[in-house]
């Protein structure tokens, strides 16, 4: 009898209580607010006979430069729609670049890599919606996360040696993306704050169309989905809500 009481005090299926957990959900962002903001990222390096493991010698440079604006609106409570723009160029310079790996694999393997020049430029345009997610009663610190639709051109230039044995290659890619992108915002004052992100979980595909010595033609397409959050594409920006 005590079962068949105890069963019957049961909810039935479908009509789950929810448990009270205490959690107020308070505006962060209010309606009608604007959000600018954007990162900005370069690196460079000289090398001159520089050696390092299976590296014997490096003569070269090259750098990489990122920047990535954006501009958004809050049509609703903790809620944004927007738009970013990425451009980013890389180079890469080889003058003469020796390796050996007799210390690696006890064997007599080295060979030399000379005159390699290679850049490339890419940019993207993305349109996002943003929902923001306070933390506890705190007006300073909040978890969002990005829905992001980007498309991404860009060119590539690939050339190895001089003279008559010159060689060059140029490349033309198409990326498309659509994929959530979390991220943390903390307030330094009323309008600047701080966003840190941890990288687009998604879709992507690409297609890639190459030309060798304006002769030769290959083409070769890509998709992937990626579910993991990468730390080491954690990215830092200043955003101003106006």
């Amino acid at each position: 009898m005590l079962l068949l009481a105890g069963l019957a005090s049961l909810p039935a299926e479908g009509n789950a209580q929810r448990v009270d957990r205490g959690i107020v959900k308070k505006t962060f962002i209010p309606k009608g607010q604007w959000i600018a903001g954007g990162n900005f990222s370069y690196s460079e390096h000289s090398n001159k006979n520089y050696k390092v493991i299976v590296v014997d010698g490096w003569d070269g440079n090259g750098y990489n430069l990122k920047v990535s604006p954006f501009v958004g609106y809050a049509f609703k409570d903790d809620l944004a729609a927007g738009g970013r723009f990425e451009y980013s160029r890389s180079l890469l310079k080889i003058d003469a670049l020796s390796v050996d790996l007799n210390s690696l694999l006890n064997s007599d393997i080295t060979f030399d890599v000379n005159d390699l020049y290679q850049v490339d430029q890419t940019f993207f345009t993305t349109a996002f919606m943003r929902y923001y997610i306070n933390l506890g009663d705190s007006k300073r610190f909040a978890l969002y996360n990005d829905l992001r639709l980007s498309f991404g051109f860009g060119q590539g230039k690939f050339v190895n040696g001089k003279g008559e044995s010159l060689t060059g290659t140029f490349q033309e890619t198409y990326d498309l993306q659509i994929g959530i992108n979390p991220g943390m915002v903390a307030f330094i004052n009323n309008f600047a704050a701080v966003e840190v992100s941890v990288g687009v979980l998604g879709f992507n595909v690409r297609w890639i169309d190459q030309t060798k010595d304006r002769v030769e033609t290959g083409s070769r397409r890509t998709s992937s989905a990626n579910f993991k959050i990468n730390i080491f594409s954690i990215g830092l920006g200043i955003a101003f809500y106006l």
